[in-house]
């Protein structure tokens, strides 16, 4: 069974950081492209940024650029989001999410990812 499990969402103040963790088990981590996501209360799910464990490559959306990191630690199966310099927009819930690479890059395409987490919130007050 896959499983994807969050941590680490919470209360913070605007400009404080956050670091999501996300547990990945019952697939191989580096034949997968994992991604995090967010979706605010009535908004779409919105790509943060996605990443190949197997070399480490790495993709941003432009309206993510900057503020947010994307990591792995492959012999743990684990997946992180270092949020820096938080905003009250970013308040949201966080997915993290595995797929099948299509091609060289990692994509932000939820149609992309089979498995997904539970989701953990955030909630960035200003």
């Amino acid at each position: 069974e896959v499983k994807l499990v969050e941590s680490g969402g919470g209360l913070v103040q605007a400009g404080g950081s956050l670091r999501l963790s996300c547990a990945v088990s019952g697939l191989s981590f580096s034949d997968h492209e994992i991604a995090w996501f967010r979706q605010a209360p009535g908004k779409e799910r919105q790509g943060v940024s996605c990443i190949l464990p197997s070399d480490g490559s790495t993709f941003y959306p432009d309206s993510m650029k900057g503020r947010f990191t994307i990591l792995t630690d492959n012999a743990k199966n684990m997946a992180f989001l270092q949020m820096n310099t938080l905003k009250p927009e970013d308040t949201a819930v966080y997915f993290c999410a595995a797929g099948s690479p299509i091609g060289w890059m990692c994509a932000t395409r939820a149609a992309e990812y089979n498995y997904w987490g539970q989701g953990t919130q955030v909630t960035v007050a200003s």
